[in-house]
């Protein structure tokens, strides 16, 4: 089912809610007389997941996570937002509107997944598995959004209930880092608790495997961030060799559990992002857009913002080394693909030779523009493709969370085990390269792991965390080392200072 078609009843009240001059929190709906029959359950858990479908966004994934790297940047005239990001321009941080927008919808979310989890329990019409489900996904959207938070503004307020007046809008943020994080830990431990497993992937919706895969990737977070003395993290009251442990437990539920055949690797690496592939085994956790939806956020662009602007007629892309070409529009030079990390890729790399084009074909298989000629100005990344556009309008989505990030989520925190190195070397045969040195160090290990992170995972929002958990933003990001910056001055945004003007307490 597509979740994007969210039921009327939950539209209709917030368009009533939008009617009245009172002002209401981010979120809010009326729910007096809501919560009744399962499909107003099920409504209700759809509009957790539509909050992150927004462009404001799902554009700031890119953004937060690829664009403030080397990995890409943006074109000539780009918005004040994306230049203050991609140069680290720290002064406007606190006004930069892609971080205000990021921060709003984040709550949203968080709002209306503890409406869910208020409301289900005490409903008389449903199934307990059925309750179940539902609360599990509220707690999985709360602890994603929490996750999110966190790993760009540190200690934000925490609301565990339903906001619906002003006045409890006003909470002061987390003490500190232990705090902000308890709170994800338990959002997912609790979904994992609670969710089913699906026999096939429900596209845009969380099941068990994500909800382990994601408390795993938390326990690394954390672990590793205290390891390499990450600013503010190097201060949590958390045992790091014991976090590392818990996050090989929670991943091994995913990727070395014999009871769970939902998900695994994808052997042919172009399928992963075959955009008629949604269900594909590695996907767990993809958000939900679809070429018939009728307005931005239910479709999607993404694809347009990686092209570079041709010709505005369809082009071909050659699919790796056969003869097949598949159909594609142009696009607007938004995301543009760093030279520098372009040519970063080990030599016979397929994730650089197949998932960054250099040059595009016309239907019969002619290029027609190419970096070597001129006509393609730069490189670009073609993970986000649709064959069956139409006109600006795809059914491409943002991977959210993939089997191969949680099984380096395992090899990174497990370390130089048999189990480790069949996952890494898995992915890099698959990429066409050969497998990683037998008998290195636990550091040099996870180094290689981290590495590899960069590569498997471009583009898909986690280049920037993997930095920053490592300590690594002031050294590794070109922007910021040239600036002289110090990890403590990267390692959060600022609250943004809409939300600081309206909340006296943060």
């Amino acid at each position: 089912m597509k979740i994007k078609n969210i039921i009327l009843a939950v539209a209709g009240a917030a368009t009533l809610a939008s009617c009245s001059l009172q002002e209401y929190p981010y979120g809010f709906y009326s729910e007096d007389n809501f919560y009744q029959t399962a499909a107003d359950a099920e409504a209700a858990v759809n509009y957790i997941y539509d909050a992150i479908t927004y462009i404001e966004y799902s554009r700031a994934i890119v953004f937060l996570g690829d664009m403030n790297t080397d990995a890409l940047t943006p074109k000539g005239d780009a918005t004040a937002a994306t230049k203050e990001l991609d140069t680290w321009n720290l002064n406007n941080f606190k006004t930069n509107t892609t971080l205000a927008n990021f921060y709003k919808y984040s709550y949203i979310t968080i709002n209306r997944a503890n409406a869910v989890i208020a409301k289900v329990p005490g409903m008389k019409t449903l199934e307990q598995r059925d309750k179940d489900r539902y609360v599990g996904e509220a707690y999985f959207m709360r602890g994603y959004s929490y996750f999110c938070l966190a790993r760009n503004f540190g200690c934000v307020p925490v609301h565990l209930t339903p906001v619906t007046t002003l006045e409890e809008t006003t909470v002061p943020a987390a003490k500190n880092l232990d705090e902000i994080w308890k709170v994800i830990i338990e959002d997912f431990t609790k979904a994992a608790g609670l969710l089913p497993l699906y026999p096939v992937p429900e596209t845009g919706r969380a099941d068990r495997a994500a909800a382990y895969g994601m408390l795993a990737k938390a326990y690394l977070y954390i672990a590793s961030a205290k390891d390499h003395g990450a600013p503010k993290y190097s201060d949590m009251a958390i045992d790091v060799d014991d976090c590392y442990a818990k996050a090989v437990d929670a991943a091994a539920k995913v990727v070395d559990n014999p009871e769970q055949t939902t998900y695994g690797f994808d052997p042919d690496l172009l399928a992963i992002y075959d955009v008629d592939k949604p269900t594909g085994p590695e996907h767990l956790f993809l958000m939900s857009m679809d070429v018939t939806g009728e307005t931005e956020g239910q479709y999607s662009k993404i694809s347009k913002m990686y092209i570079p602007y041709i010709s505005g007629a369809t082009i071909y892309i050659k699919q790796g080394d056969s003869n097949v070409y598949i159909p594609s529009h142009d696009g607007w030079s938004e995301y543009q693909t760093s030279i520098s990390f372009y040519n970063s890729f080990e030599s016979g790399d397929l994730r650089h030779d197949w998932l960054i084009v250099d040059k595009v074909y016309d239907a019969d298989g002619n290029v027609v523009a190419s970096t070597e000629n001129g006509k393609l100005t730069y490189p670009f990344c073609r993970k986000f493709i649709d064959p069956h556009f139409a006109g600006d309008k795809t059914s491409t989505k943002p991977f959210l969370l993939r089997y191969s990030d949680v099984a380096l989520v395992y090899a990174e925190a497990a370390g130089p085990t048999a189990k480790a190195y069949e996952l890494v070397n898995y992915i890099r045969k698959r990429a066409g390269l050969g497998e990683l040195a037998a008998g290195l160090s636990t550091e040099d290990f996870r180094k290689a792991v981290f590495n590899e992170r960069k590569f498997e995972l471009a583009y898909e929002g986690d280049s920037c965390y993997d930095l920053r958990r490592w300590n690594k933003l002031h050294t590794d990001i070109t922007e910021a080392r040239e600036k002289g910056y110090s990890a403590e001055e990267l390692v959060f945004y600022p609250i943004p200072s809409l939300e600081t003007d309206l909340n006296p307490n943060l």
